[in-house]
């Protein structure tokens, strides 16, 4: 489903050259679900924004269901994210001023649906994250479990190929962030490929893969593996 050569990203300024990725080669099969981790500042952000066709990398190759993305126009690579690639971020950013109804609609405006069908799926998603009731609240009066939800049906609306979720339990407490990790379980095992940056040892270790990321540079970890490590580290 997904391929990366040598990809490489370096970012510079006018005194300072900083290699964020270092040479990169990823293979990712459709409905994997993979824990991205490693300490901060070792490049996994960048690593989910190239994913994500947010940002380009340096050198290297990126396929995309077997065709290469990096020959792509902004536009064309807006309408691959908008059809095939869904964002959930530890911030949640939702739209303040729009409802949980209309903040999950967001990403269907920019497809050819009809209101009824538009109207059909955002409910359809709500019900699944358990937020119907709240449809017409604001994200100010819902509980941060609650607007993770929100960002989390907003993500998958689309019904994307791929769910990129950037620390997406970091700002809750233990017991949402179980809830959030177990909605992210069920869609997997309906077949959509999530990857998931997470400091958290015991969320990275219900993946079935682990990809670490130290110093730019990638290697793949068993989660007990990295789980082991981190209680050492934490120790010492």
């Amino acid at each position: 489903m997904l391929k990366m050569f040598g990809v490489a990203k370096t970012y510079t300024t006018d005194t300072i050259q900083t290699q964020a990725l270092q040479s990169f080669n990823l293979e990712i099969e459709q409905g994997e679900f993979i824990s991205i981790v490693g300490p901060s500042g070792s490049g996994k952000t960048t690593f989910l924004n190239i994913l994500g066709l947010l940002e380009p990398p340096c050198k290297g190759q990126y396929q995309l269901d077997g065709k290469s993305i990096l020959s792509l126009s902004d536009r064309q690579k807006s309408r691959l994210r908008n059809a095939k690639i869904g964002f959930i971020f530890q911030s949640f950013n939702l739209i303040p001023e729009l409802s949980v109804y209309d903040n999950v609609e967001v990403p269907l405006r920019y497809r050819s649906l009809c209101a009824k069908e538009r109207k059909s799926r955002v409910m359809v998603m709500l019900e699944k994250v358990g937020l119907t009731s709240r449809a017409h609240h604001k994200p100010h009066q819902l509980s941060g479990g609650q607007q993770q939800r929100a960002a989390i049906a907003r993500a998958l609306v689309g019904e994307p190929a791929i769910v990129l979720a950037d620390e997406p339990t970091g700002n809750l407490d233990s017991s949402k962030a179980q809830e959030i990790m177990s909605l992210l379980e069920s869609f997997n095992n309906q077949g959509t490929t999530v990857l998931m940056v997470t400091h958290d040892p015991n969320l990275a270790m219900r993946a079935k893969r682990t990809i670490e990321i130290r110093d730019g540079i990638l290697k793949e970890r068993s989660g007990k593996h990295y789980a082991a490590r981190w209680r050492t580290e934490a120790i010492g």
